[in-house]
């Protein structure tokens, strides 16, 4: 079994856009587990990482593809969420979306796509960023 962890922030095309290149990843879907993970950093609302529409888009091409997955949420720190997830699961693969961002943006405020390239420790594939942004 291919385990993979994905990403999931508050943008949908990039969670569908994840969703689609594990599904295109080589290898019958049955021979994939995907754990979907959002790190919440507000949550002022109490919602569940179920109700986010960036987690339904993805979970949407996922059941449609019959690939297993679970839903799995934290708070705090994105990056660390997600590499903590992949430990947790000893995941084979790490998925991600990627943003349009100049060097000094991302020197200035951080990334959480290279945050987790850099600390991972484990193969990490960045989506990049959907066509129509």
């Amino acid at each position: 079994m291919y385990q993979i962890i994905v990403g999931i922030d508050e943008d949908e095309a990039h969670a569908k856009l994840c969703a689609e290149e594990v599904v295109g990843m080589p290898g019958d879907g049955s021979e994939k587990h995907v754990t979907l993970i959002h790190s919440f950093t507000d949550n002022p609302s109490g919602a569940s990482a179920t109700q986010l529409a960036p987690v339904r888009e993805a979970s949407d091409v996922l059941d449609e593809a019959g690939i297993d997955y679970d839903v799995t949420e934290s708070s705090g720190d994105p990056a660390e969420a997600i590499i903590d997830a992949a430990d947790d699961v000893d995941a084979d693969l790490i998925v991600i979306g990627g943003r349009k961002r100049s060097p000094a943006g991302k020197a200035l405020f951080g990334s959480v796509t290279q945050t987790v390239i850099l600390n991972a420790g484990r193969p990490v594939m960045v989506t990049g960023v959907p066509e129509d942004a």
